[in-house]
């Protein structure tokens, strides 16, 4: 039985119906080819409506009507290629894309407004120099990031949350300290810290590349907050108009009666020109670069939350898995020279210490001296050959991580005394000579590798899943204690301590500290107070540097030096200074590491 639907396609004369679109017929079509303009059918052409069949083709089938090509001119044009793509359809994705599963969905509206805040509280404010400042331009920069992350569908995680209050304590270090130094170790810390509370990461790849993953995300930042506010002002345009005149108002207002109370009252003019930033025109490419670098940053930070690389997902494959005996060997031959390295020194402690001088022929500062660096380096390459042996242990079952463990743990044991006996000998050296800058620093190297053998044994013991992120975890802590304790102010306090027990004192090398050795200095008598606060006094006196550029150590020098000033002791000092260098050692601290001069203070 045949369908009468089927049927009646396969009469001549009934068009052909494909029952897949719904769009409506038109009214009036044009003549096809074959058809005369009175709707009679041309000559040659099929009474049916559509053109016979070429007399040559010696086929009696017909296939329906013939439907002319398009005229070029009449096609649609190719869609527009897409400005933003990195690559062409057929080239694999690059890693970033690969790390990136997901892109962020459409930039908020709060992003924008707090990106374009960091953009210009940078411009305003970070011109003048660090201080408080830059936890005000922090601000902005992480609630673009919050309102990114909570459109991308992100919540709060416990170490995100550890990562970014690590990071705001880091930049109170420049609110605190007027010593560059530590500022800018702690300001890059805070930018690693940051990073990962963007990332997260808690794998070795996904530490070490996360807390430096943020600068991967400028030019997608900038670009997908160029997409927004694109879209935003083709959708509305009035919107757009209605703000800019508004804010234009209120900024002339502010201006004029701002001006008019300022000329009323001198105490208004004082506080608004304190509270007022600095904008002026020989600074403009400057307060360019600081807007574009906030705005950029705020945005390569609100990109990250909304869509953060997974570095974790970098694997890092372990290598060939040694034999026993060709492990163990090596690091048993080191465990035990690093045991009779240490039995030596456990004797000179004892009683040997004057002999050893004597037999040497140096002096004891001398004697730390040569010493401190070779187990700063012995304790660096240990690490190295833990990170090693790791890779390449045995893997076969609780014998081997039994070995593994005993090896490596009495390395780690061993390397321990090798810290503390490390840091005796700069004790030895400090106590010698005095402290300054480098020798504090070094020091403190020295004891946070220490703690990272602790972290190395405690993970032997409780396992590795924690290892990478507590190692992040006690840089960061380290560097902000370092900050907090104020380098400069130990520096200072521990070379008055040496002076108030009769030994030298190196008033060059003191007075080109910063603010925060004040304090300290302050407590010298006349004229060392004077000759080793001078300069630093004629520092501040000088600098004009506003409220929100001036660190506590600053406000708190000033303070100091205003109550009781710095009085010209020129002769003095000058005599000072070439009873130094006529001692030899500049006074008893040395150059940074201590040309001792054969001194015995």
């Amino acid at each position: 039985m045949t369908d009468r639907s089927s049927e009646a396609a396969a009469e001549p004369g009934t068009p052909p119906h494909s029952g897949e679109s719904d769009a409506p017929e038109p009214e009036a079509e044009a003549p096809g080819p074959g058809v005369s303009r009175g709707g009679v059918p041309a000559q040659g052409a099929d009474p049916s409506g559509g053109e016979a069949p070429p007399e040559d083709s010696g086929s009696s089938e017909y296939s329906g009507p013939h439907i002319p090509d398009v005229p070029a001119y009449l096609k649609a044009p190719p869609p527009p290629a897409d400005p933003w793509r990195r690559r062409s359809p057929g080239q694999p994705p690059g890693l970033l894309t690969r790390l990136r599963p997901s892109g962020p969905p459409a930039i908020g509206l709060a992003t924008l407004w707090s990106a374009l805040a960091t953009g210009l509280l940078s411009a305003l404010l970070l011109g003048d120099g660090l201080g408080p400042n830059l936890l005000l331009v922090a601000v902005p920069a992480a609630l673009a990031a919050h309102f990114a992350a909570r459109a991308a569908g992100r919540r709060l995680r416990p170490w995100t949350a550890v990562w970014a209050v690590g990071g705001l304590a880091l930049l109170a270090i420049p609110a605190l300290r007027d010593a560059g130094w530590p500022t800018f170790l702690a300001v890059v810390s805070a930018l690693a810290v940051g990073s990962l509370a963007l990332h997260g990461g808690r794998s070795w790849p996904g530490v070490l590349l996360g807390s430096w993953g943020l600068f991967t995300s400028v030019a997608a930042g900038v670009r997908w907050g160029w997409r927004g506010v694109r879209d935003r002002v083709d959708g509305s345009r009035g919107r757009v108009g209605t703000a800019v005149r508004s804010a234009a108002v209120a900024l002339a207002l502010l201006v004029v009666f701002g001006a008019l109370f300022a000329g009323a009252d001198a105490a208004f003019a004082d506080l608004l020109s304190s509270l007022t930033p600095d904008v002026s025109l020989g600074g403009g490419p400057w307060q360019a670069l600081l807007f574009a670098l906030g705005l950029f940053g705020a945005l390569a930070a609100a990109y990250t939350a909304a869509a953060p690389a997974r570095w974790d997902t970098l694997t890092v494959k372990p290598g060939r898995a040694r034999r026993r005996a060709e492990w163990a060997l090596p690091l048993i031959v080191l465990d035990l020279l690093f045991a009779v390295f240490l039995g030596l020194q456990l004797v000179v402690l004892l009683g040997g210490y004057d002999k050893v001088l004597e037999k040497t022929g140096l002096t004891p500062a001398a004697y730390a001296r040569e010493g401190f660096w070779q187990l700063l380096w012995a304790t660096v390459l240990t690490l190295v050959v833990i990170a090693l042996a790791l890779r390449w242990a045995p893997r076969g079952g609780p014998r081997d991580r039994t070995l593994v463990r005993s090896v490596l743990g009495a390395l780690c044991v061993l390397t321990l005394v090798v810290v503390a006996s490390a840091l005796r000998r700069m004790g030895l050296y400090v106590e010698a000579f005095g402290l300054t800058r480098l020798r504090i620093s070094v020091a403190a190297v020295e004891l946070w590798l220490g703690v990272v053998l602790v972290l190395i044994l405690l993970a032997g013991v409780f396992g590795a899943r924690l290892l990478p992120r507590a190692v992040a975890v006690s840089a960061a802590a380290g560097v902000l204690v370092f900050g907090l304790v104020s380098p400069d102010g130990l520096v200072a306090g521990q070379n008055v301590g040496r002076h108030d027990k009769g030994m030298a004192i190196d008033i060059d090398y003191l007075r080109d500290l910063s603010a925060d050795a004040v304090p300290a200095l302050d407590t010298l008598p006349e004229p060392l107070r004077s000759c080793a606060l001078e300069r630093i006094q004629r520092t501040l006196a000088t600098s004009d540097t506003p409220w929100y550029a001036t660190s506590w150590g600053e406000a708190r020098a000033r303070d100091i030096l205003a109550a009781n000033p710095a009085r010209s002791h020129g002769a003095d000092c000058l005599a000072l200074g070439r009873s130094a260098d006529e001692r030899g050692g500049r006074g008893g601290t040395g150059d940074e590491w201590g040309d001792d001069g054969d001194v015995n203070p």
